[in-house]
């Protein structure tokens, strides 16, 4: 399982010119379910983005995680991110996660963050069109 995280200032998601989700201050996710992904990778994965320490304390060292500087997350699944771009010139998806697995652990995945944290969403499957402001600019890829 892979989210490939981005701090924000803003960041939304729209579905046929609709925004369905938004956040101001807080962690841009990109969500990649790999095969043999499950659900307790998931509650790891989540474990780590909540308390991955990259927005800045009063020093502006990266030392402080999401929930301490009282941000959200925006949730999108992101199905390339499970991509094999290690030969030639064209993806491979031959490791990611079949379509009804990858849902149910991207709707486990949100439906665990909501309890801890505020959450916005993307729409899983759909074309959705991302806009973001990112803050530094700071972006990792966690992979559990």
């Amino acid at each position: 399982m892979k989210a490939l995280l981005q701090r924000v200032t803003h960041a939304r998601v729209e579905v046929d010119g609709q925004c369905i989700g938004q956040i101001q201050h807080g962690i841009m996710l990109l969500l990649g379910v790999d095969k043999g992904d499950d659900q307790a990778k998931a509650d790891q994965l989540l474990h780590k983005v909540l308390h991955y320490r990259f927005f800045g304390d009063d020093d502006g060292k990266m030392n402080n995680n999401v929930q301490q500087v009282g941000g959200s997350i925006l949730i999108v699944s992101q199905f390339t991110l499970a991509a094999d771009t290690k030969k030639g010139l064209r993806p491979g998806f031959s490791s990611a996660a079949p379509p009804a697995l990858g849902e149910q652990l991207y709707d486990y995945f949100v439906a665990q963050a909501k309890e801890v944290i505020a959450v916005a969403t993307g729409q899983f499957g759909a074309d959705m069109q991302v806009s973001l402001t990112n803050d530094g600019p700071v972006t990792f890829m966690l992979e559990v």
